[in-house]
C-alpha cells in the first residue's frame, strides 16, 4: 500500500511529537543530528525535516515499535511514510 503525501507528512509531523515527548530519546536525536529545540519547533511542518525524524526512528526496531504502539499504526507505516517523503525513494545501484 503507498500513502498519500498527506499520510506520510501526518505520520511525520506525529512522529516528530512524539519523539519530543520522549524524555530519553528527544536528547539522542538532538545529539545525532545537530538539531536544537528551536529546530524543532521551526521545522515540524517541514516534510524533509520530518524524513529525518522517521529517519532517525527507522535506526531501531525498538524505536518505530514505540511510536507505532503510540499511535495505532500499523509498524510498516513508518517505512512507508519515509518512502513518501523527500529523499524517500528507492536507490537503484544498477
Amino acid at each position: 500500500m503507498t500513502l498519500s503525501l498527506d499520510a506520510a507528512e501526518t505520520i511525520g509531523l506525529h512522529a516528530v511529537a512524539w519523539l519530543a515527548a520522549n524524555d530519553e530519546l528527544f536528547p539522542v536525536f538532538m545529539g545525532s543530528s545537530g538539531a536544537s529545540e528551536a529546530d524543532v519547533r521551526a521545522n515540524l511542518q517541514d516534510p524533509e525535516f520530518q524524513a529525518s525524524v522517521l529517519d532517525f526512528l527507522l535506526m531501531d526496531d525498538a524505536w518505530v515499535i514505540g511510536f507505532c504502539d503510540a499511535q495505532n499504526i500499523p509498524y510498516e507505516s513508518v517505512m512507508q511514510a519515509r518512502a513518501v517523503l523527500p529523499g524517500g525513494g528507492q536507490v537503484h545501484w544498477t
